[in-house]
């Protein structure tokens, strides 16, 4: 079959059309439809789609972008089924190599291989007979952060600290007997300065958001109150983030690359987002253009 389209840009159900009553609804939309506007002015025929839209055929879309498919993770058995026979149609942006590594927060190991410096962390894989005091003793950790390796929007994350291990412990049991887990020293940093969103599209730093938790919070996500803020990204932190693109197993045609200062006072990395992280092309307008010059290079 012909392609009918170069670029399907993808979503989930509940985003599909905008809002007038829903202020993050209508941010999610009106942010795809920058991307939108941005290829259909570079010549390229577009169209906006739930992942799971059994009905399209998608060997007839030269690309698909994923952007806002944020209901994945909780989803993940049936989205796997479908990136991998979807992989096997069309180009997936970023590829499904880069999704399937960057699912997983092992990824992290990788990039530390790499030279990359992270947030320090241990790893505690599934079925792993050991307890919280334990780790807490062998690590001498007194606060920490525990979350999934395979994550989203904060699932899972508690704060962790000396006088509420025992209260967590059966949590912690049953959640290592089904996934792998990861322990972090509480980074105090982040509370008082906030995370650093750093935006790179095709290896090239482009614009940057502080995120701060609310007061009381330690969860910088908008989910749990979290404000965010723009940011001037020092050179430092601009030569940081985009090592850290260099340092993947291939380059990802947009990245987040979110940083903070750890409690010895570096730039480390947090996350690095390579599968459908929120952008703020609304707070950088251009930035929607560069994906979509990096997207029109890549399929020429």
């Amino acid at each position: 079959m012909n392609t009918l389209y170069d670029v399907v840009i993808l979503t989930d159900n509940r985003y599909l059309n905008d809002s007038k009553t829903d202020t993050y609804k209508h941010n999610v939309y009106y942010e795809d439809r920058l991307v939108y506007h941005a290829l259909e002015q570079l010549g390229l025929k577009t169209l906006r789609l739930a992942w799971d839209d059994m009905f399209f055929d998608w060997s007839t879309t030269k690309a698909v972008l994923f952007r806002t498919t944020w209901d994945y993770f909780d989803r993940f058995d049936e989205f796997s089924v479908w990136l991998e026979k979807v992989t096997k149609q069309t180009t997936l942006l970023n590829s499904e190599a880069i999704i399937r590594w960057n699912i997983d927060k092992h990824y992290l190991l990788d990039l530390q291989n790499n030279g990359i410096h992270i947030a320090e962390s241990h790893f505690i894989e599934q079925g792993a007979q050991v307890s919280l005091t334990q780790l807490h003793d062998i690590l001498n950790w007194k606060e920490t952060v525990l979350k999934p390796c395979v994550s989203g929007a904060a699932r899972h994350t508690y704060k962790l600290n000396r006088a509420n291990l025992a209260e967590h412990e059966s949590l912690f049991q049953e959640l290592i007997k089904n996934e792998a887990m990861m322990l972090q020293p509480f980074q105090y940093n982040i509370v008082s300065k906030g995370e650093v969103s750093m935006m790179v599209f095709n290896g090239t730093f482009t614009h940057a958001i502080l995120k701060k938790a609310k007061d009381g919070d330690f969860r910088v996500q908008d989910d749990f109150g979290g404000s965010i803020e723009d940011y001037t990204a020092s050179s430092e932190e601009i030569a940081f983030a985009e090592a850290c693109v260099r340092a993947c197993l291939e380059q990802p045609i947009y990245a987040r690359v979110d940083i903070f200062e750890d409690n010895q006072g570096r730039i480390a990395l947090s996350e690095l987002e390579l599968i459908e992280p929120e952008l703020w092309f609304r707070r950088h307008k251009p930035s929607a253009m560069m994906l979509a010059k990096g997207i029109k290079e890549k399929l020429d």
